[in-house]
């Protein structure tokens, strides 16, 4: 029955590299990280302002490259460690708590019988830039060449920091991409026609920020001709080109010993532009003129020919591709050839007394390394430079070498070096403020958090750990810097997101999102209804604008955040706040009723349209007129309603109620027995047995089920989506489940939050046990941390083992999977800090308690005012 355990005990268990399919990430208060596969390399550094490319260097022992045996993550960092017949190493990676810099702790000890030197080179790259735009969902990346997001490119080099695969090929990414002549689609759309379908193997959406600017969006001015490729690609033209000329040809994929040959005729060289694309991806191949001559770009690298092209004459061109390079032919001469992105070629390194500074020449930023044991050689090396210790031990002995990387816009090396200097007091203050930042997560009047979280006290010792993990991963994607309106929790990363938050993600832990932070979700809330939530997803937290496409979840997420800030906090003056030209009274009005805009020929359902992005992104027929979201609406409405009255409007009150029965009795339609229900298409209905609809129809709608219903719906659960110690999104024996594979939303595996929604709704259809076995068995699933955006179900012997997986364009960290601690809050103990909770005459509770299961503590729910009269009726 003890309450809040330490810090330390809550996750982090070593974990065989083997046994991953994502690796750890790195969070501090500013920013995000991953490591790699080796053993001191990090990649996709993004601290806003600030982002690493490519990745820090790896660490050679004895020449060769070990390969990560072991990780422990923990908050404040990931441990790696190796080991065979000659040495163990064991290294320590960790952001500083709450700093722009990154600190590294290697241990080695000799396992020999004898007495050994160990050679250890580190290489230390820091190409790191500085950009105040482009922090969208696909965030800005520094290249040699280039500032996009190239998520693809950059997983590519990440597998090259495996043992042996230093000299792998990266430069060119699978799958077909269409040739286009002139003016180019701008990268970040990834494919080439909007139908298309989106295979996120090789192919991402545009969810860019709107403040980052397009480069090379033009045409070059000149004619083409006798255009052919070694994949059979062969266009006669000639074709002219101009500006706005966009002509796109057959899609191929790039392959080693692939040319591609053509004529072109320059009318008019000094004007800038593209001459041709293969895609839409940053590491595209791509050709253009600038300057009057041509350059040639291919995944982050950019080169000009050495010669001008002259107006009016038919040059030429080959460009000739393969595993590891690109070259530019013009006339029968080479003009340009790619390199290797280790080479110094946008950054400028120097080693000046025993430091390395590192200057970008494409921005402001500058980083430097410093050591806390300095090494025996030290050299300028690309990006960086290389250190090398040579450590001389006897046998079973160990000793230790560090270094530390700062990063800034002015000159760091001096962080740097206070860093190194006291490197073991660095680490080790950074874990103490992990551990405080967690302590003061539930406890009232702390100095981080304007609330706290409720302490569990519980018998059932797996069920606290569900319980504790789930509120670990909001504090742990919580940042102090990327926000305009302070302190924010960011919805998942690294890889993406870096200052991301969607709505629909936020709601799956808004009660205790209202509890721990009302303030930061108060700021929030009024930003995000400022914003154009009919049209996007999310929004960018520093940036401010809309990212991505529109999500029909948004509505119910938004109606929820604020029902559940009110609900919780008793701010009633929040209602009458304006955002983005209404009140908050009038969004919600706007969110509850957004069911009249939908209404089609569907029996009366809403018809959320034909576009699966929209909804749940990898299930094809999810679409049109799904339960879930129609039994969302009924939820709304009726707590609009609920609202309604406790501000003394019954008859409006009223209307809302029976719109909510009209509705819920069209959901009650489309019950399809055996606890699956249909989606109504404007051509017809079909079956579908996916989570979504049991956990929001379970939610919003379980009164209005008979028993045999009830009882329908959780025998489909157990039987058919409950998968070892987590579950299936969709059942493997629907129909569609073969043409839905990711591991979020389809057969494979789960998001994040369904563990917690499920848990949720099968405590709102009477069965408490079972949601206390699905949440207490959650935390096998972790993968040595905590649960990722996609939990993907992995065949084997015995139990079915998951893990977060890195596929499909994955995130690591989901604040989705908070779920868990709020389907304990919500589900077992039956805390509903709902509109309808306003016009309770009973007091707030501080403690709950449940019989056979425990107590909830130390609830943070203020008391609810009376009506006050400063709330306006809806325009």
């Amino acid at each position: 029955m003890t309450g809040v355990p330490p810090l330390d005990d809550v996750a982090g268990e070593w974990v065989a590299a083997g046994d991953l399919g994502h690796l750890p990430s790195l969070r501090n208060q500013r920013g995000q990280a991953h490591v790699n596969h080796d053993l001191t390399s990090v990649s996709w550094l993004a601290a806003p302002p600030f982002a690493g490319g490519y990745h820090t260097g790896v660490l050679r022992v004895d020449g060769g490259v070990p390969g990560v045996q072991h990780y422990r993550w923990k908050p404040w960092g990931t441990r790696r460690s190796y080991r065979d017949a000659h040495v163990d190493v064991v290294t320590d990676t960790s952001l500083g708590y709450d700093a722009d810099w990154l600190l590294w702790r290697i241990q080695v000890t000799n396992t020999r019988a004898e007495a050994a030197t160990v050679e250890l080179t580190q290489d230390l790259f820091a190409p790191v830039g500085h950009s105040e735009t482009g922090w969208g969902w696909l965030h800005t990346v520094p290249w040699n060449a280039s500032g996009e997001h190239d998520y693809h490119a950059l997983e590519r080099i990440r597998d090259t920091t495996r043992p042996g695969a230093q000299g792998a090929p990266y430069l060119l990414g699978p799958g077909p991409r269409r040739l286009r002549l002139g003016r180019p689609r701008p990268p970040g759309i990834q494919r080439d026609e909007d139908s298309a379908p989106m295979l996120l193997e090789y192919e991402l959406p545009r969810h860019v920020s709107a403040d980052w600017v397009w480069p090379h969006t033009t045409s070059v001015r000149g004619a083409v001709r006798a255009l052919t490729a070694g994949t059979g690609l062969a266009f006669p033209g000639p074709v002219v080109l101009d500006d706005g000329a966009e002509v796109p040809l057959d899609a191929f994929e790039l392959t080693p010993g692939v040319a591609l040959e053509l004529e072109f005729r320059a009318d008019d060289p000094g004007h800038d532009g593209v001459l041709l694309t293969h895609g839409n991806h940053p590491d595209s191949l791509q050709l253009g003129i600038a300057g009057g001559r041509l350059w040639l770009a291919i995944c982050g690298e950019r080169e000009t020919a050495d010669r001008p092209l002259e107006a009016g004459r038919w040059h030429h061109i080959r460009v000739e591709v393969d595993a590891h390079r690109a070259a530019l032919v013009l006339d029968g001469a080479e003009v340009a050839r790619t390199g290797h992105w280790t080479r110094a070629v946008r950054w400028r390194s120097t080693v000046d007394d025993g430091t390395v500074a590192v200057i970008d020449t494409a921005s402001a930023a500058r980083a430097a390394y410093a050591f806390a044991v300095p090494p025996d050689e030290l050299v300028p090396h690309g990006a960086g430079a290389r250190a090398t210790w040579r450590l001389d031990l006897a046998p079973g002995a160990t000793d230790t070498v560090g270094f530390a990387l700062a990063w800034g816009t002015g000159s760091v090396a001096g962080e740097a070096r206070a860093a190194a200097a006291t490197l073991d007091a660095e680490l080790a203050a950074t874990a103490d403020a992990w551990r405080r930042l967690w302590a003061h997560a539930f406890t009232p009047g702390n100095p981080d958090f304007s609330g706290h979280l409720p302490t569990l006290r519980t018998p059932d010792e797996d069920l606290a750990r569900a319980y504790h993990m789930g509120a670990l991963l909001a504090v742990y994607l919580r940042n102090t810097r990327v926000g305009r309106t302070g302190p924010v929790f960011l919805t998942g990363g690294p890889r993406l997101g870096a200052t991301t938050t969607f709505f629909w993600d936020h709601t799956e832990w808004s009660r205790l999102y209202a509890m721990l932070d009302p303030s930061g979700l108060r700021a929030w809330l009024l930003a995000g209804l400022a914003s154009p939530y009919d049209t996007a997803f999310g929004y960018d937290v520093r940036g401010g604008g809309p990212l991505g496409n529109y999500y029909v979840s948004n509505e119910y997420a938004l109606f929820r955040l604020v029902e559940h800030y009110v609900g919780s906090t008793g701010d009633i003056a929040f209602l009458s706040e304006p955002a983005g030209g209404r009140t908050v009274l009038d969004h919600l009005e706007r969110l509850a009723y957004g069911v009249a805009g939908r209404r089609g020929d569907l029996d009366g359902l809403a018809d959320f349209g034909a576009d699966a992005w929209r909804v749940l992104e990898c299930v094809p027929n999810y679409v049109d007129g799904m339960a879930s979201f129609n039994a969302a609406y009924v939820g709304m409405l009726r707590s609009w309603a609920e609202l309604l009255r406790y501000l003394g409007r019954d008859s409006d009150a009223d209307r809302a109620d029976g719109v909510a029965a009209t509705l819920a009795d069209a959901v009650l339609g489309l019950y399809a027995g055996g606890g699956r229900w249909q989606i109504a298409h404007p051509g017809g209905r079909e079956t579908i047995g996916h989570v979504l609809d049991f956990g929001l129809v379970a939610a919003a709608m379980a009164g209005d089920l008979t028993r045999e219903q009830r009882a329908e719906m959780v025998a489909f659960v157990v039987d058919k989506l409950l998968a070892g110690p987590w579950m299936r999104a969709l059942a493997a024996d629907d129909p569609i489940a073969p043409f839905s594979d990711r591991p979020d939303h389809g057969a494979g595996g789960a998001f994040g939050a369904w563990p917690g929604v499920t848990a949720y709704g099968l405590a709102r259809l009477g069965r408490p046990d079972l949601a206390a076995g699905v949440l207490g068995r959650t935390p096998r699933a972790a993968s040595g941390g905590l649960w990722g955006q996609a939990m993907e179900i992995v065949p084997g012997a015995g139990e079915l083992r998951v893990r977060v997986a890195g596929r499909g364009v994955a995130n690591r960290d989901s604040i989705a999977g908070a779920a868990t601690a709020e389907a304990v809050v919500a589900g077992l103990f039956g805390v509903e800090p709902d509109f309808a909770a306003l016009r309770s005459t009973t007091p707030r509770p501080a403690t709950v308690t449940v019989a056979g299961l425990g107590t909830l503590e130390n609830l943070n729910l203020r008391p609810v005012p009376a009506p006050v009269e400063t709330v306006a009726p809806p325009h």
